[in-house]
């Protein structure tokens, strides 16, 4: 019987991540969390900036020109609705990075699990690699003392061969 292991089945790359799973949702796993993520990177995007750039102008333009007048200069309306969007927009980011901290924090102790895993791999590797060193001494030394007993029962029966004819 053969007493040596079979190849080690293959293993879960994730495996040090799996425990920090709970921070991959930002805002958590319901529906609501999913959007309020999706608003929140939203926010930094260029198609926001240019899309808010075009509405703000827009809304200047047609009160400054009097195609409408519901928010005259000083624009208190506009200033009104870049009050209620910072109301909204900082706490969603200062959320999204406090999360995003807690990610990388994890990510940086899965990191450093895996990089103890590869070391204790690594040192058993180069102990199993002595060992074998180990036994390969000892069976050159087994070969070199049979060779000898060999070469000395060689000479004895050559000595007895050639006394005998």
């Amino acid at each position: 019987m053969d007493a040596t292991p079979g190849p080690t089945p293959p293993r879960n790359h994730r495996r040090f991540l799996e425990e920090f799973d709970i921070v991959a949702a930002p805002f958590g796993a319901s529906s609501f969390g999913a959007k309020a993520e999706a608003f929140a990177r939203f926010f930094g995007t260029p198609k926001f900036l240019i899309g808010q750039t075009l509405i703000v102008g827009a809304w200047i333009f047609a009160n400054a020109a009097g195609l409408i007048s519901f928010d005259l200069y000083p624009f208190i309306l506009l200033n009104l609705a870049f009050s209620l969007q910072a109301a909204y927009a900082a706490p969603l980011i200062l959320l999204a990075q406090t999360r995003q901290a807690d990610r990388d924090k994890a990510h940086a102790d899965a990191d450093a699990q895996h990089r103890e895993d590869v070391a204790q791999d690594s040192v058993h590797r180069q102990q199993q690699a002595e060992e074998g060193i180990t036994l390969i001494k000892r069976l050159i030394d087994e070969n070199t003392i049979l060779t000898k007993q060999v070469n000395t029962l060689t000479r004895e029966i050559h000595g007895k061969v050639l006394a005998s004819s």
